[in-house]
């Protein structure tokens, strides 16, 4: 870009100074924009970790991560049109400075219109940016079903062959975890379990995730046989934005009975019971049996998500 008298303007990559930067960090649009102001506040994001590239008053480019003490996703990176190269300057000059050497970088995700390979201009906006990414090393791991239940739509009368208690505290979650990672078609927990042993992988998404969430764990539940036997369980919880279906699974020696709807229809009931204004869950597009599960109960598709991920600590 020129002056009008045909000066070159330098491109400026910096970090927001703060809140009073919102409105010039927003002059690109995406769905979290809202959600901004709440999550500086909160802790959620920092100042530190949203990146503008400016050529003058103009914003070319902008990336922002998520997390808590550490930035765990990137989930914000827009393009001005024609301006890729400003925004793979700024990837670089960003993860230069939030990510310390040799540490893989936080993944990325993207929010996506459920049907947006059918629609040509949100298929270009999510292709421009993954293209942008796959130049600094990034590669596809998974597209996840966003789905959401609402209040009215109907919830499945307890079929009686299983009954429902509160969990045993974090010994008993951690080890039915690790058991229901045996044949996992998790496209994240099958991360995990090439990084580290199964054991390692449940122990540690318990920590970051489950018992993070704000909600009470009285409202877990494990799901049994009339002799005691486990099943399965499911988390329903709130997190920061929320209520959500945080996790769900059966044991893999009874998968195949059809046990995962009623797993389901109780972790439903139990925040439909709270006066919730909608539910939230995801699911991997790959996991076709959880995807249909939810179906059934009544969950609709209204987003989608890409995640992509860096092997390796080199963002270059």
């Amino acid at each position: 870009m020129k002056t009008p008298q045909g000066e070159r303007i330098d491109l400026i990559i910096r970090p927001i100074s703060g809140r009073d930067e919102l409105d010039l960090f927003r002059r690109l649009t995406y769905a979290l924009d809202d959600e901004f102001a709440d999550d500086l506040d909160a802790g959620r994001r920092r100042a530190e970790w949203m990146w503008m590239a400016l050529r003058g008053d103009q914003l070319m480019a902008r990336a922002a991560w998520w997390g808590d003490q550490d930035p765990e996703l990137l989930d914000v990176f827009d393009i001005a049109d024609g301006a890729v190269d400003e925004g793979i300057a700024l990837l670089e000059a960003a993860l230069g400075a939030i990510v310390p050497a040799g540490r893989t970088p936080p993944e990325y995700i993207r929010f996506v219109p459920p049907d947006w390979r059918e629609q040509p201009e949100s298929r270009r906006v999510v292709e421009e940016r993954l293209a942008a990414i796959a130049r600094m090393g990034a590669q596809p791991l998974v597209e996840r079903l966003r789905l959401e239940w609402r209040p009215g739509t109907p919830i499945a009368a307890p079929s009686g062959r299983l009954l429902f208690r509160q969990t045993h505290g974090r010994d008993e979650m951690v080890a039915m975890m690790m058991r229901v990672l045996d044949g996992t078609l998790d496209a994240h927990s099958r991360d995990d379990l090439a990084r580290m042993t199964p054991a390692e992988a449940a122990a540690a998404h318990y920590d970051r995730e489950l018992a993070a969430y704000p909600s009470p764990q009285t409202w877990w539940r494990v799901a049994t046989l009339p002799d005691g036997e486990p099943v399965g369980f499911v988390t329903p919880a709130r997190n920061a934005y929320n209520p959500i279906i945080g996790y769900i699974a059966v044991l893999p020696e009874h998968r195949g009975n059809g046990y995962i709807d009623d797993v389901l229809a109780e972790g439903t009931r139990i925040l439909a019971a709270e006066g919730v204004p909608r539910i939230r869950a995801s699911t991997d597009v790959g996991n076709t049996p959880m995807a249909a599960a939810f179906s059934r109960a009544g969950y609709v598709t209204f987003e989608r998500s890409v995640n992509w991920t860096w092997d390796t600590g080199d963002a270059g």
